[in-house]
């Protein structure tokens, strides 16, 4: 954590010796020429300014009869940053929002012992996000469930391992606290979906099917969606709707906004022929509920 910085006091003079009482004051020598070399100067020391202001008025002259240039019109600046945008070739909304929040995500791996060697073995792979920069990280509770052991996949190559720190069944998400982190890790800003709106564009980062980190953009197709899981065990409402490509290993995984911001945490995808592929419609829950599930205050 980067420390406040720190301000030195103002400097504090020495005081003059202290006199005798019985001091008296003695008149000073006069001081010779060679001690005063200030004596000299003195007589010359307004012809500076003279000779300053002299030019001054020379160039403000100059300065007068030079033609003016051209006036500065909005045709002209119109054409300035028509030609930049020719020659410049500017990043998209979804590669600056990727790069915004990906400092933040994490590959969550679910591992169980093997049935026959009790070696740990790959159960199933998610994604999450960092919210706080000690390492609590949001997940979904999908991801976890059935894990012996749960392991983190920082950005920076690192791994640790997790533990469950936090609940929220009913929104199937899940908190977790890594045991090691990276220096500087990044936390994700997250910001209230108060201002969302149909259309608004969005990325999901991940890691679908263990690819990634990858990201797809689309847009909110609506609010406050309900959604109940395929074996009918959990029904979650006021979700949002997206249609930004997720597939299973996009779990936990953030929602952003153009500016990198997270607006949820991705948790299902609407599989009405129940193939494990994506049709279009994604849903996600809101990150006021994600932030409460992991103890912070809501916007």
């Amino acid at each position: 954590m980067k420390r406040p910085p720190l301000y030195s006091s103002s400097r504090v003079t020495s005081a003059a010796p202290a006199r005798p009482a019985d001091a008296r004051d003695e008149p000073a020598p006069p001081a010779s020429p060679a001690a005063r070399p200030w004596a000299a100067w003195s007589r010359w020391s307004g012809l500076p300014w003279v000779v300053a202001g002299a030019l001054a008025v020379a160039l403000a002259a100059t300065l007068a009869r030079a033609p003016a240039g051209p006036a500065l019109t909005q045709q002209a600046i119109d054409q300035a940053v028509l030609h930049a945008l020719n020659t410049h070739t500017l990043p998209s909304p979804a590669a600056r929002a990727y790069e915004t929040v990906i400092p933040s995500v994490v590959r969550v791996t679910a591992l169980v012992p093997h049935p026959k060697s009790g070696d740990m073995v790959e159960h199933g792979v998610g994604s999450g996000v960092v919210i706080v920069d000690r390492g609590v990280i949001l997940t979904n509770l999908h991801v976890v469930a059935e894990a012996h052991t749960i392991m983190v996949d920082f950005i920076d190559g690192s791994s640790s391992p997790a533990s469950l720190i936090g609940l929220q069944p009913e929104n199937d998400l899940a908190v977790l606290q890594a045991q090691e982190v990276p220096d500087d890790l990044i936390p994700a800003t997250m910001i209230s979906t108060g201002d969302l709106k149909p259309g608004d564009q969005v990325v999901a980062v991940g890691h679908p099917f263990g690819i990634g980190p990858s990201v797809s953009a689309g847009v909110v197709s609506g609010l406050q969606r309900t959604f109940t899981s395929p074996d009918g065990a959990v029904t979650m409402h006021n979700l949002i709707q997206f249609d930004a490509a997720a597939n299973p290993g996009n779990s936990g995984g953030p929602l952003a906004t153009m500016s990198g911001e997270v607006v949820g945490i991705v948790t299902a995808i609407y599989n009405p022929n129940r193939q494990r592929t994506f049709v279009g419609i994604g849903f996600a829950v809101p990150i006021e509920n994600a932030a409460q599930a992991a103890g912070l205050p809501p916007f």
